[in-house]
């Protein structure tokens, strides 16, 4: 209990209305909306002012910004906001906890002077080293930064995801525009390095083809250029061919993807190219080019590339489908094959978790707090498996002098804490297994793992930390190689399976033992009984599978499905029960505990406030009477490799 459900709080920050439709701007958005679902807090706020080369409107504005986030605030400053302000994000940079999102350098744009080149080049050279960590949205534009003098070691790549779009499946019929003419489409603001005039120039060729194509994007961010594409299309003859739709909302944007048959994006240069991963989640297959980091991201099923820039390309590809139906059929079937392995943003939002946890970790907070850890150390101590404990001991003295090769040099076991909060679970053990011991402890808190590094002192102990998100696509590569035991504490009711199935895959590919204790078992009683508490801890066993950030929780059930885990793997499984037996002297932590418990419940259960409410007086008036007490039950599992 006593869990904070939010333990981050993170502002982004953007140039202008966060509102636009551009890819960058719906990144942020579709993020942040994501974030929040996993149970983060997450703002966005947007900047008046001219961006990328500021007024001073924009350096008051982003100044003024920054000055209203409180000390240590975590900070997400995009690379259009930042990149040509230095001095702004210098002033801030040691206040408060500043990330750098960037999409694609500003020097990088399409149609800059050598002199503007230079002065983007400096300017956001000096804003990236004051901030010093840095999320990419593309490997590209990672390798890219390098190039800026930003360390690799402190930039994290987080792909977009990419919405679902309702009844893409098959193209929407009603809106046919000239008979059976295949309809291209191409998704971006107007602008000279998204390219639309080599479309239509490709396309003014084609005249002899069906198509019809629709350019939708806004065309006031550039309106000079917006004006040259009208005049071109005016000037081919294709105003009837080619529809300009200006800034549309995403009802209308669905539409426009769910009555096209393909596909194309021009571009010069991209970051990312958020649309293709559209088009293809819409099964449209794509022709684009191949330019900055879509020379990686589109290299898929369903997509042509071809030479940026080579109109003479991109008319043949595309005269090539629109001449033959079977092949632009065969492009379809692909794209439809492609679209089920785009991924959502639920999957990017927990990449960012894991981003930022391995950039600014040392901002993180565990989800105990640090009192109730404290409070439950004795009673999580008195609960654990004496039986367990010794057979553990016993498997690592036979096994590690034994063998100390297993651990490359020196003799004694290699053990991993997940999760290690203040190091209370090595506290236990170290004294009890009778060997060199070297710990390598792992949390999301570094203020945590620094307690624990003091507490744990002991001769032929070393204990190292490590600051890191245990996702399940992260765990394998948190635990070193050669380890003799992996251990956790009051952890695996917090994670989902596929969690487990990480872990067990982790645990069974370096034939290292699992001890893993204190996992919620689904029971506590409380005498004297009350009316409610059946009802109570019903609510609180469904409050344990809500999703902790890596997806459903498994709650009581943990321990079982990890049983049959490691014993599919040909692991030996013990499992032994660990209750708590809170007596009335127990009162500062079964205080808590009260409160957690209906605490979760009311949030499974707004309206029983009321029910609830008396329930708690009445044990709190037993709990100060010293009439109360309270079992709580867990599990300890203990899973040995088949030979030590």
């Amino acid at each position: 209990m006593a869990r904070s459900e939010s333990p981050w709080d993170i502002e982004f920050v953007v140039p202008g209305d966060p509102n636009q439709n551009t890819g960058g701007y719906c990144y942020v958005r579709l993020l942040v909306e994501a974030l929040k679902q996993l149970g983060l807090t997450a703002e966005v706020t947007g900047v008046p002012g001219r961006f990328p080369r500021p007024d001073a409107e924009a350096k008051a504005a982003l100044d003024r910004c920054l000055r209203g986030f409180h000390d240590g605030a975590v900070v997400v400053l995009d690379g259009l906001a930042m990149g040509g302000l230095p001095e702004v994000v210098e002033a801030h940079a040691s206040r408060l906890t500043l990330t750098a999102l960037v999409h694609h350098p500003l020097a990088d744009e399409t149609g800059l002077s050598a002199e503007e080149q230079r002065w983007f080049l400096t300017q956001e050279r000096r804003a990236l080293a004051a901030v010093g960590r840095v999320i990419t949205t593309s490997g590209f534009t990672a390798d890219r930064l390098v190039d800026f003098g930003v360390q690799a070691q402190n930039i994290r790549t987080v792909e977009p995801g990419v919405q679902s779009i309702p009844g893409s499946s098959t193209p929407d019929p009603s809106v046919r525009v000239s008979g059976d003419a295949p309809r291209i489409l191409c998704v971006a603001h107007l602008s000279p390095r998204k390219a639309q005039h080599q479309l239509i120039e490709a396309l003014a060729g084609l005249r002899s083809l069906p198509w019809f194509c629709t350019l939708a994007g806004s065309c006031d961010r550039n309106p000079d250029y917006s004006e040259r594409v009208r005049t071109q299309i005016k000037s081919a003859g294709l105003e009837s061919r080619v529809s300009l739709t200006g800034e549309v909302n995403e009802d209308r944007l669905f539409d426009l993807y769910r009555q096209a048959d393909l596909f194309v994006f021009p571009s010069l240069y991209e970051g990312y190219g958020m649309v293709i991963d559209e088009a293809l989640a819409a099964g449209l297959p794509v022709i684009t080019s191949n330019g900055g980091a879509l020379a990686q991201t589109a290299r898929r099923r369903g997509v042509v590339q071809y030479e940026a820039g080579d109109v003479g390309s991109l008319s043949a590809t595309l005269g090539g489908w629109l001449a033959d139906p079977q092949e632009l059929a065969r492009q379809k079937d692909s794209a439809r094959q492609e679209s089920a392995h785009t991924r959502n943003w639920r999957l990017a939002a927990i990449d960012f978790q894991e981003a930022m946890v391995d950039l600014v970790g040392t901002r993180q907070q565990s989800l105990f707090d640090r009192e109730w850890l404290r409070r439950r150390e004795g009673s999580d101590h008195a609960a654990r498996s004496e039986r367990l404990t010794l057979d553990l001991a016993r498997w690592v003295r036979t096994a590690y002098p034994a063998h100390p090769q297993r651990n490359g040099p020196g003799a004694g076991v290699s053990i991993v804490d997940l999760g290690a909060g203040r190091g209370s679970n090595a506290l236990y053990l170290i004294p009890r297994l009778h060997v060199p011991q070297r710990w390598l402890l792992l949390d999301q808190d570094a203020g945590l793992l620094d307690e624990a590094q003091e507490r744990l002192t002991a001769p032929d102990v070393e204990v190292s930390q490590s600051v890191v998100r245990l996702g399940e696509d992260s765990l394998g590569r948190h635990i070193p190689a050669e380890v003799g035991l992996v251990t956790a504490s009051a952890l695996i009711d917090l994670v989902s399976e596929n969690w487990l199935k990480a872990l067990v895959k982790a645990v069974v590919t370096r034939q290292s033992a699992l001890l893993v204790v204190l996992s919620y078992a689904g029971r506590f009683e409380l005498d004297p009984p009350h009316e409610h508490d059946d009802r109570l801890r019903a609510l609180v066993n469904r409050h344990q599978h809500r999703d902790k950030g890596v997806g459903r929780a498994l709650g009581a059930e943990a321990t079982r499905v990890l049983k049959d885990l490691m014993e599919d793997s040909g692991y030996t499984v013990s499992v032994a029960d660990s209750p708590w037996c809170l007596e009335p002297g127990n009162a500062s932590l079964t205080g808590r505990l009260l409160e957690g418990w209906v605490q979760a419940a009311d949030e499974q259960d707004p309206c029983g406030a009321e029910w609830l409410s008396d329930w708690l007086a009445t044990r709190e008036t037993q709990l100060a009477a010293g009439t109360l007490s309270v079992t709580v039950h867990h599990l300890d599992l203990l899973a040995l490799p088949g030979e030590a």
